[in-house]
């Protein structure tokens, strides 16, 4: 069975019928999914989705391009939704200098800021990362001391060289669809030199959509597509190799260990 380590089912008006699609992901051979906030709103649509649905656990967090409303009051919100017994980690959470005119300074602080709150409530944490691995890189240095409860490198788009700095901090790193894309040359690389406890899979849906599926919209039923390629990139058989990524996301993901009552 799939787990699939990082997905938005917040998004209320992407995927239509819910129950459909929780069906859908169900038969698809996924047996849990976790739902990614960005903001407190979506990240209490996270909390409310994962209470309601055995398959589902959240994660709860400011995105760096979502960081509106962002500040102590916040903080303590985000960590009163992950006293649930389903909020696995603090995400997603990082760098983004994507966007013209981004305010790299206030990032900064909220990325600390929720490094520190992960640590705090002893939980791993998700992060974001997009043309800005040096300052990412810089500030998980900086913060070391809070990284003892692990994190993930979520939808790694990386060098090797990056990986290997953030392996070297004890983080995971994530694959989504772009590794199963016809150019991924420098992930296939990546996917194969990265160690088989510290590997994770995921969608990062309605987003990134795996081949053969590529420009639809992305659910975590189409996990077992980056399973299948990251299997094959590494020589491995689909089963053992589905099997160690369920093994390292209860790891690092410790609550995912719960087992809610239907």
């Amino acid at each position: 069975m799939f787990v699939d380590t990082h997905a938005h089912l917040n998004y209320e008006d992407k995927y239509g019928d819910f129950s459909a699609l929780l069906a859908h992901i169900a038969a698809a051979g996924v047996e849990k999914v976790i739902d990614v906030g960005w903001d407190v709103p979506s990240s209490a649509l996270a909390k409310q989705q994962a209470e309601a649905n055995p398959q589902l656990y959240f994660a709860a967090g400011f995105h760096p391009s979502n960081l509106e409303g962002f500040g102590d009051a916040a903080l303590c919100r985000i960590g009163e939704l992950l006293s649930s017994p389903k909020g696995v980690a603090v995400g997603e959470i990082g760098l983004d200098y994507h966007y013209d005119g981004t305010d790299e300074a206030a990032q900064k602080r909220a990325f600390c800021a929720q490094l520190e709150l992960a640590h705090s409530l002893g939980l791993p944490f998700c992060i974001h990362s997009r043309d800005a691995a040096a300052d990412t890189l810089r500030l998980l240095k900086d913060n070391r001391a809070k990284l003892s409860h692990g994190g993930v490198m979520h939808c790694f788009s990386g060098s090797p060289e990056t990986a290997k700095e953030y392996l070297k901090l004890g983080l995971y790193i994530s694959f989504a669809g772009p590794v199963t894309f016809k150019n991924a040359r420098r992930l296939d690389e990546v996917a194969k030199m990265v160690p088989a406890d510290r590997i994770l899979a995921e969608t990062d849906s309605p987003y990134l959509a795996p081949e053969p599926f590529r420009g639809t919209l992305n659910t975590p039923a189409n996990v077992a597509k980056v399973y299948e390629k990251l299997a094959a990139l590494r020589g491995e058989n689909i089963e053992e190799f589905a099997a160690q990524v369920h093994k390292n996301a209860h790891t690092l993901f410790a609550k995912l260990n719960f087992e809610a009552k239907a």
